[in-house]
């Protein structure tokens, strides 16, 4: 059994010049732009990938910053351990979709689970906000079990080329709030 605290998270804004420079493999450019000393995996294919997309996104959207791609910072140590943040802001049904990445050797520590606390968080703090939504393959194991302890649902499945099966999961803002993907339940008569 794990006696360990549960881990805490917060996170730094990548504004649009730290995500282009992280984007161009600037790594001390980037780390520079948000305050604080990014590693490798910031300038990784896959970071490089995201980063450069969500720098277009805030480029032709900038009312979109508060809602992208953050650096993960673990508290209270200060080490950058990976990024999450949305998607985007939500959409016109008020749904926002979730993403994170841990870097590898902080995996299986928690910080998945404390990433998605504070996404939740803020996703519950803002009334636009009605769904939250993850998509996740369906042979990543330890992101399955990360959401499997939060409600979430799963409403559908979607083949990709590039990622094989990929399982749409989605959780209400508000616990009060009805899934739009489930039926509506009626009183039974007595």
């Amino acid at each position: 059994m794990n006696n360990e605290l549960p881990k805490r998270v917060r996170f730094v804004k990548l504004n649009a010049k730290a995500l282009r420079a992280l984007a161009d493999g600037d790594l001390a450019g980037g780390s520079a732009e948000a305050g604080i000393s990014l590693d490798e995996y910031f300038v990784s294919d896959r970071a490089r990938w995201i980063f450069a997309y969500r720098a277009d996104q805030l480029t032709k959207d900038p009312s979109a910053a508060p809602w992208t791609t953050r650096a993960a910072v673990s508290e209270p140590d200060g080490t950058v351990i990976g990024d999450a943040g949305f998607h985007g802001p939500p959409d016109e049904a008020g749904v926002v979709e979730i993403g994170y990445s841990v870097v590898s050797s902080y995996r299986r520590q928690g910080y998945a689970r404390a990433m998605l606390t504070e996404l939740l968080a803020r996703a519950t703090a803002d009334p636009a906000v009605r769904t939250v939504r993850a998509t996740i393959r369906s042979d990543n194991a330890p992101s399955l079990a990360t959401i499997a302890g939060f409600d979430f649902t799963q409403v559908a499945e979607r083949r990709d080329e590039n990622d094989g099966i990929n399982l749409v999961f989605e959780l209400p803002a508000n616990p009060s709030q009805t899934n739009p993907h489930t039926a509506p339940t009626t009183p039974l008569s007595r």
